[in-house]
C-alpha cells in the first residue's frame, strides 16, 4: 500500500520520519538527501524528461528526486543498496511500480547495472546522487564498457567533478580525466555546499551533464586505448618514453620509434597530453604492433 511522502525540504521532518521507521542513515552508503527544492528542480530540468523517457537513478535515497522525476512524466529504474530505503521506496511509489513506470533494483549498483543493461537495454537517461566512493567507479565502468548514456546528470564531489573536466598538465589531469572527455562532453550544472543536503557534509559538490562525444570512439581500438592510457598514468614521475616501454614491453629504441611517429615528445609526461594526442598514439601503437612483437 502507498504511503505519504515524507517534508524533503526539512532535515527535522526527515530525522522523525525514519526514527518513527526504526531506522537511521548508514554513513558507509554516503548517504546525504539534497533539501534544497529549488536545486532538485534544476537537476531534474537538466535530464530532460518527457512522458516515457527512461530514466535509471541511483541511489534514489528516500525518492525526493524519484518523485520529481516520476512526475515529469518518466519511467523510472532506481538502483538502491540500502534494504530500508528500498522497502520504504516500493510503499511510496507503489501506485507507479502498479503502473510499470517504477522499478526497483535492490544491491550495489556496480553488481547490478551490468545484468539490467543486459536484460533491459540502455535507458534514455542517467540520473544520481552519487556518494564519493562509487561515483568515479560507476562512471569509468560504464565507458570502459563502452555504455554511453545520451543524458547523463550526475551530483558528485566536487573534486570529482574537477578531475572529470581537468585539462592537461592541471593537478587534477588522470587516466579518469582522459576516460570521461574520450566519451562525453561534460558541462558543470551548479555548486552545492554542504548546507544543501542532511546530513550536512564536509565536502562541496557540483552537478555535471554529460553528452556523448560525437567524435567518439576516434580510436582504432578502444579496449587498447583504455589499457594505454591506465598504463601511462599509472607512474605520473615518469617520462612518457619509460611507460611506453613498459607498457609495449619493448626497448627504448621501440619505444622512441612510436612516440616520434606520433608526433609526441619522448621526455614528456602522460600529463601534459591531451586526449586527442593520446588517441594518435594509440593509434599508432596498434598499426606499430606487428614491428613491435
Amino acid at each position: 500500500m502507498q504511503i505519504e511522502l515524507p517534508d524533503y525540504n526539512s532535515p527535522s521532518a526527515l530525522k522523525e520520519f525514519l526514527a518513527l521507521c526504526g531506522m537511521s542513515m548508514q554513513k558507509k552508503f554516503g548517504q546525504n538527501f539534497l533539501i534544497n527544492e529549488s536545486a532538485r528542480r534544476r537537476l531534474i530540468a537538466a535530464l530532460d524528461v518527457r512522458e516515457g523517457t527512461a530514466v535509471w537513478e541511483i541511489g534514489p535515497g528516500l525518492g525526493a528526486m524519484t518523485a520529481g522525476i516520476l512526475a515529469a512524466g518518466a519511467v523510472v529504474t532506481a538502483f538502491e543498496i540500502d534494504r530500508g530505503f528500498s522497502q520504504l521506496l516500493e510503499r511510496f511509489f507503489y501506485t507507479a511500480q502498479q503502473q510499470n513506470r517504477f522499478f526497483l533494483i535492490e544491491g550495489n549498483v556496480l553488481k547490478t547495472w551490468k545484468e539490467q543493461y543486459a536484460v533491459c537495454g540502455m535507458p534514455d537517461r542517467l540520473f544520481g546522487n552519487l556518494p564519493y566512493n562509487i561515483a568515479a567507479a560507476i562512471i569509468a565502468d560504464t565507458i570502459e564498457a563502452q555504455v554511453r548514456f545520451d543524458r547523463a546528470v550526475f551530483t558528485v564531489q566536487k573534486e570529482v567533478a574537477q578531475r572529470m573536466t581537468a585539462k592537461p598538465g592541471s593537478a587534477d589531469y588522470s587516466s579518469f580525466s582522459v576516460l570521461c572527455q574520450w566519451a562525453y562532453d561534460i558541462a558543470p550544472l551548479l555548486d552545492l555546499g554542504g548546507g544543501n543536503f542532511w546530513p550536512r557534509p564536509n565536502v562541496d559538490s557540483r552537478a555535471v551533464v554529460m553528452t556523448p562525444n560525437n567524435t567518439f570512439p576516434a580510436c582504432m581500438e578502444p579496449a587498447h586505448f583504455m589499457r594505454m592510457i591506465r598504463a601511462l598514468f599509472s607512474s605520473r614521475r615518469k617520462t612518457i618514453k619509460n611507460n611506453m616501454m613498459q607498457f609495449l614491453h619493448s626497448d627504448a629504441e621501440t619505444a622512441c620509434c612510436v612516440l616520434e611517429q606520433a608526433r609526441i615528445d619522448p621526455a614528456a609526461r602522460a600529463e601534459t597530453l591531451a586526449v586527442g594526442e593520446l588517441l594518435r598514439l594509440s593509434d599508432y601503437c596498434c598499426s606499430m604492433r606487428n614491428m613491435i612483437q
